[in-house]
């Protein structure tokens, strides 16, 4: 009995960590490049390119941003014209353009407006 409880055990402990999306800080982002996680932090700044590329600024206003994310295509329906000074959690590759951090965002799964 005790074996079965503790191969349960392990086994919902894997599923778990296996599941969850590692959440990282922005100071960890260059550490990161190329892996996939969260980052949440607050909407600084609004710039809307056209229907299908708009950039928020996190953490900063442009030019001073901490990273940028790029929503790309038209899936993902947030209320862009309300999001300045909102908490925003996003999900994605972490990556650089331009030499500055940025996440492309381009499914709704992806975004997640409470922290």
């Amino acid at each position: 009995m005790k074996k079965i409880l503790l191969v349960l055990a392990i086994l919902v402990g894997f599923a778990a960590t296996a599941s969850a999306q590692k959440r990282f800080s922005t100071e960890g982002f260059s550490k990161n490049l190329g892996k996939t996680g969260t980052l949440c932090d607050t909407v600084y700044s609004v710039r809307i390119f056209s229907d299908t590329l708009t950039l928020l600024n996190m953490g900063a206003a442009y030019p001073n941003q901490k990273y940028t994310v790029a929503v790309k295509g038209n899936k993902v329906n947030l209320d862009f014209a309300n999001l300045k000074g909102k908490p925003l959690c996003v999900t994605g590759v972490f990556q650089m353009f331009k030499n500055r951090p940025e996440i492309v965002v381009s499914e709704p799964e992806q975004v997640n407006k409470s922290q």
